[in-house]
């Protein structure tokens, strides 16, 4: 893959693999992101999906391979023959820009939702209060939970801490958004409030990478499909091809379990 290939990407992920001793999570898996596309990465549990995720923003290591994002090698810088992690410092200054959302929220308990979305801008970016809680407070506007901002994550549903963690990942203003699983802990109609949420910052152009097994978010949101099995990458299609006609006799037996006609 060739440089300007690579920074002309918000996300390029070229040739990863990822192992636990013996056991290989995934293989060999190459794909780019453009700058506004959102992607849905989509297959059985145990796929590799989650990982995969996980190690854009290098919370996991890779084996093989290299991940860069907006040109940039993430994790690792070149050596004479090889590839050396990067310090925690590094790595931290790297993750600035790249937001994450998980599965089960991961708010502080002890901070309101104002505060939950300003401590990155103050801690991390040692933006003044001021500024930040200007941003915070737009932010829970725009995900609709301005009049939730004096609430602590005890006093709000599972689909309004999901909202406020995404008003927090976007306070560091990333240039990608991740999402592993962001409905799976959700029942429907609290799920559908997060989707909502992320149908808008798809319409607003926010690149996003989403881990899923929500029909609704891959089919109606996102624009193209990354569909992972038994460790590779198994399809790569634009959202309504890989619905209407999708191309692997894997992916047509997943999509008749999870959408019976």
């Amino acid at each position: 893959m060739s440089d300007l290939n690579i920074q002309k990407h918000a996300v390029s992920v070229v040739g990863v693999s990822k192992k636990w001793g013996i056991v290989s999570a995934f293989s060999d898996v190459s794909f780019d992101v453009p700058q506004g596309e959102v992607v849905a990465l989509l297959g059985p549990s145990g796929a590799g999906k989650s990982t995969l995720l996980r190690c854009v923003n290098h919370l996991e290591t890779i084996s093989a391979g290299r991940i860069y994002v907006h040109g940039e090698l993430i994790g690792y810088r070149i050596g004479d023959r090889a590839l050396h992690e990067l310090s925690d410092v590094e790595i931290s200054r790297q993750r600035q820009k790249i937001g994450m959302v998980f599965q089960h929220f991961n708010l502080f308990k002890h901070m309101t939702a104002l505060q939950n979305v300003m401590c990155g801008p103050v801690q991390v970016l040692r933006r003044p209060k001021a500024e930040s809680m200007e941003l915070a407070l737009q932010l829970l506007d725009k995900v609709g939970l301005k009049a939730k901002q004096d609430a602590y994550p005890s006093e709000l549903s599972g689909g309004q801490q999901q909202r406020v963690a995404i008003a927090r990942a976007l306070a560091m203003q990333p240039r990608v958004l991740l999402l592993d699983e962001p409905t799976s802990a959700l029942d429907p109609e609290l799920a559908q409030e997060v989707v909502e949420t992320i149908r808008k910052l798809a319409e607003e152009g926010q690149t996003m990478m989403i881990a899923t097994h929500d029909m609704g978010i891959a089919r109606d949101v996102a624009d193209r499909v990354i569909f992972m099995e038994g460790g590779r990458l198994a399809e790569d299609a634009r959202s309504t091809q890989f619905f209407t006609a999708p191309k692997s006799d894997r992916a047509r037996q997943f999509l008749a379990r999870l959408l019976p006609v």
